[in-house]
């Protein structure tokens, strides 16, 4: 695994915790945006796997997520998230000038990171989104309607086929394994539509990795958002049998292959 660094942020709530993943020669910088309840730091393989391919790879820790300041997994307006990765993303330019940026973005972090290219599309030159919540996500509406949101973490084995990796989850403390908080079910719903009215990203090139069985945000939902924000550049690639985390799936060899195939034919001109 490559070393790890940790910058501390002026966030929109307070201290934002970055993680960057250094390469001596960068070619592209890629930033990496987590999901719900995680941290940034679940993303040292596959942070690895872009420094070994050319990237300086930096991941910040959202508000009230992994080593950032906030309320846990309490976000009132994913429009803040979006200002806090623009300020991460700034951070690795100001190191590394006039290098391309490619935006990946994880389940909540794919809706992040769609509505980051909504935001400063022109600013990038790639955008993957895996897993993502975009589209028709019946979960916030279901939990919003109950008079009292249960008290019913995300099941490990929903993560992934391996054993091993929900048992890192369930043994993360910087994992959130508590409710999801009404304020943010409601900031959920206000984002996926804001996504859906917001435009496509035009000639942006666009990856969407799904696992077919991913129950935690299931494929047909996130298709509809997809399709909708897509411009003429998407490709996308179903995993049969995969669940919600390509990248620590069973056969997370195909995904990466996958990933690093799309960056080539992306980012064509790099050295």
């Amino acid at each position: 695994m490559p070393h790890v660094r940790e910058h501390m942020l002026d966030g929109t709530h307070g201290p934002l915790a970055v993680h960057e993943w250094p390469h001596p020669a960068p070619r592209y910088l890629a930033l990496v945006v987590h999901g719900y309840g995680e941290h940034a730091g679940r993303y040292g393989e596959l942070a690895a796997v872009l420094t070994g391919h050319g990237a300086a790879v930096y991941g910040p820790d959202h508000v009230g997520h992994g080593r950032s300041a906030g309320e846990r997994v309490l976000i009132e307006d994913f429009e803040d998230v979006v200002t806090d990765v623009h300020g991460a993303a700034e951070l690795a330019r100001a190191a590394h000038p006039d290098l391309p940026l490619v935006l990946l973005g994880h389940s909540m972090g794919g809706l992040i990171s769609a509505r980051y290219a909504q935001r400063y599309g022109a600013e990038l030159s790639a955008l993957i989104l895996s897993g993502p919540v975009i589209g028709a996500w019946e979960l916030p509406g279901r939990l919003l309607a109950l008079p009292k949101i249960p008290d019913t973490p995300i099941s490990p084995a929903a993560l992934s086929r391996d054993p091993a990796v929900g048992a890192a989850y369930a043994a993360d403390p910087l994992v959130w394994h508590g409710p999801m908080k009404r304020p943010t079910l409601q900031a959920f719903t206000r984002t996926l539509e804001t996504v859906a009215r917001g435009g496509d990203v035009g000639p942006l090139p666009l990856l969407w990795l799904h696992g077919d069985d991913d129950r935690l945000v299931p494929l047909p939902g996130s298709r509809i958002g997809v399709e909708r924000l897509a411009g003429d550049r998407l490709t996308e690639r179903i995993f049969a049998g995969a669940r919600h985390e390509v990248f620590h799936e069973r056969d997370k060899k195909a995904a990466f292959a996958e990933l690093l195939r799309f960056l080539d034919e992306a980012l064509p001109r790099l050295p």
